[in-house]
């Protein structure tokens, strides 16, 4: 193990510029990914006939697929259909797939976990539908999804090392063209590799946790009633 060796500025600069990319990679995901999979979340919970079922079918099958399969589909398979991404935005493209499927079921749960006396008590107190999801549902089921839905962002942060395998500079892959350079930096650099992936998860999994806490301890409930009246004013 060369630890002098591989630990030079320039190595670091290379695995940091791969970081960047790895970060820039995942955050464009999950902004993508929150919003797809918000709405089909609560299109599949509105039970709207058709869409809801071709939905459930379409979700089910991405999350019953291996993620490293959906990002040989997005790089090799859309060209030969005449769709042609950057390794990038293939890479994206692919985690954005998998994880809208992901987070749409965490959005549906967290929509049917709101009691429905609830909702039955908002719309006998003159609320449309529309506005029973704005101002009680929805704010009382965003606090129950933040937990998982945090614990999800970190493992799309984790799965952009398989983009590895269509040669995505992020971090595992500039980490490899080091280790290729001296058989003695293999040790060092992934040590250095992992406290990098390490210490933006570990800050997520701590938000994660203490998100679930904070939902743990009681809260005041939306009152269906003084919605109406506020709307009404």
């Amino acid at each position: 193990m060369d630890f002098k060796g591989a630990y030079t500025w320039g190595n670091f600069q290379f695995l940091l510029d791969g970081f960047l990319v790895t970060l820039e990679v995942a955050f464009i995901s999950i902004l993508l990914s929150f919003a797809i999979g918000s709405i089909v979340g609560i299109l599949r919970y509105a039970k709207i006939p058709v869409v809801s079922a071709a939905l459930a079918v379409l979700v089910e099958i991405i999350r019953n697929l291996p993620l490293l399969l959906i990002i040989f589909f997005t790089y090799f398979a859309l060209p030969e259909i005449g769709i042609k991404l950057e390794i990038k935005w293939a890479a994206i493209a692919a985690l954005t797939i998998f994880e809208a499927a992901m987070l749409s079921e965490i959005v549906r749960s967290g929509l049917l976990s709101i009691e429905r006396g609830q909702i039955e008590a908002a719309r006998s107190s003159g609320l449309t539908y529309v506005q029973t999801m704005q101002h009680v549902i929805l704010p009382q089921a965003l606090r129950r999804m933040v937990p998982p839905i945090v614990s999800q962002f970190i493992s799309l942060l984790k799965d952009t090392s398989l983009a590895v395998i269509i040669a995505l500079p992020e971090l595992t892959h500039n980490a490899q063209i080091v280790n290729g350079q001296n058989v003695n930096y293999i040790i060092p650099i992934f040590l250095l590799t992992a406290v990098m992936y390490f210490a933006v998860n570990y800050t997520l999994s701590l938000l994660a946790k203490r998100l679930e806490t904070r939902q743990r301890s009681p809260k005041v409930k939306v009152n269906s009633q003084q919605a109406a009246q506020s709307l009404g004013a």
